[in-house]
């Protein structure tokens, strides 16, 4: 999560705080730990039942500004709001069941999670992937862990879990903090992020903040959905809304991504010779390996490729990015055409476009740890960072790519805060609701009047 809020604040923010961000980790961190140690007697001196009120009342008032008249990604919100209010009338609720439940729930969510974090670094063989071998099994240690009686009869599940989120957080913002304090001026935090080597942000190009404002024009992220792009699909939930889906004949169809900037720039990448998906080979073809390097071509644009296709069935539009920092990225990304299915595919490339025509963006509304905890707050960053996390370790497909655009669209383009936009929808409602109670009385004076 602080990865993707740094990125969009920028560099200039990195740079001159490095060391408050490392001490913000360091104080999460050591707060984590004694959060986790605290619940072990099952005497808790963390405030839990002030955090299940927190979080009920921040659900519904998600839920409440979602279904008002607002702009944004309304089902993140709803999503949010329900899983806020369940999450805090259980936390409220200290019966034995209410606890039982929530511990159940958290092991459940960590069996699964170290379980695809293990799947995935086995069979894609990403870079890092031996770490993510290990956190994925620290994952399901937690998960038995929690699922154990031992030692509070599951009374410190939610301690446990907030402890454990708040020592991952610090402790990442802490290598974070200290990865980017000697990041030179002029670097780009995209692109050092993406690879994890400062040294690559140190050489990459990023051009001034302020040297292409206004946009020219938007910058239009195109999906086409696996479920979208066939005819007469045969549904198969989940499947084919972020894999692949088939069609009544057995058409196979996985998507495709891409991102155009009028009047010349387009993304789309493309094997140069349709990849053999033969199921004798299909796990060693999913490995992020220099032998499963295939050469590319880039479509032209996108008149072109909706011609010899068909139009794009989703398109995310962003008003507020930097044209220059996505024409540096495009020009030295697009020197090597390499393709390849997991490391290297359409959809990551839209990504790391996307990332770093955002980068900075959120600085030109001014710069402040209050904007960086507005962002840190936003469901829509934990709904990116989910995605991204989950996407690097298998590989990102056009479904996923959808979604993260939408998200970090949700940050760009941000909707009211909640608070805010609760008490005016409730002025709004309540001059509405007198307004109509004054025509309803001038009415009936009027039919009192006539039919005298």
């Amino acid at each position: 999560m602080v990865r993707l809020a740094l990125l969009l604040l920028g560099p200039e923010f990195v740079r001159s705080r490095w060391r408050t961000l490392a001490a913000i980790g360091g104080l999460l961190a050591l707060a984590g730990v004694a959060i986790f140690v605290d619940a072990f007697d099952g005497v808790l001196y963390f405030p839990l039942h002030l955090f299940g009120y927190v979080l009920a009342a921040e659900g519904v008032v998600a839920l409440l500004v979602a279904s008002g008249p607002m702009a944004g990604p309304r089902a993140l919100r709803y999503t949010k709001g329900v899983l806020f209010v369940v999450l805090g009338v259980l936390v409220v609720n200290r019966h034995h069941f209410s606890v039982v439940l929530l511990a159940m729930l958290f092991g459940l969510l960590f069996t699964v999670g170290g379980c695809l974090r293990i799947a995935a670094a086995w069979v894609v063989r990403f870079p890092g992937w031996r770490v993510s071998l290990l956190a994925g099994g620290a994952e399901l240690l937690l998960a038995v862990f929690i699922f154990e009686p031992w030692p509070t009869h599951y009374v410190g599940t939610v301690p446990y879990c907030i402890g454990v989120a708040l020592c991952v957080s610090g402790l990442g913002a802490l290598r974070l903090a200290w990865q980017l304090r000697g990041l030179p001026p002029g670097a780009s935090l995209a692109a050092m992020l993406r690879t994890g080597d400062p040294a690559d942000g140190a050489t990459a190009a990023a051009p001034p903040r302020d040297a292409d404002w206004p946009p020219p024009a938007p910058m239009v992220v195109h999906v086409w959905t696996p479920l979208g792009s066939v005819a007469n699909a045969v549904r198969r939930p989940v499947v084919d809304r972020y894999i692949a889906a088939v069609d009544a004949q057995g058409v196979i169809s996985t998507g495709h991504a891409a991102l155009a900037m009028a009047p010349d720039v387009y993304i789309s990448h493309y094997p140069a010779v349709e990849i053999d998906r033969s199921p004798d080979e299909f796990a060693s073809t999913l490995r992020a390996t220099a032998e499963n390097d295939v050469p590319g071509r880039f479509q032209p644009s996108y008149a072109v490729e909706a011609a010899g296709w068909c139009d794009s069935t989703e398109q995310v539009v962003f008003n507020d990015y930097s044209p220059a920092r996505l024409r540096a990225f495009w020009q030295a990304y697009s020197r090597d055409t390499t393709y390849n299915l997991t490391h290297r595919n359409c959809s990551s490339t839209v990504v790391h476009a996307l990332e770093a025509a955002l980068e900075g963006v959120l600085a030109r509304r001014g710069v402040s740890w209050l904007t960086f905890l507005r962002i840190m707050t936003s469901p829509e960053l934990w709904v990116a960072s989910q995605l991204g996390r989950r996407a690097r370790t298998m590989a990102w497909t056009p479904g996923l790519v959808l979604d993260y655009a939408r998200a970090m669209h949700g940050m760009v383009h941000p909707a009211p805060i909640a608070w805010v936009t609760l008490l005016r929808l409730s002025v709004r409602t309540y001059r509405q609701t007198r307004r109509r109670w004054a025509q309803e009385a001038a009415g009936g004076a009027g039919d009192e009047v006539q039919h005298v």
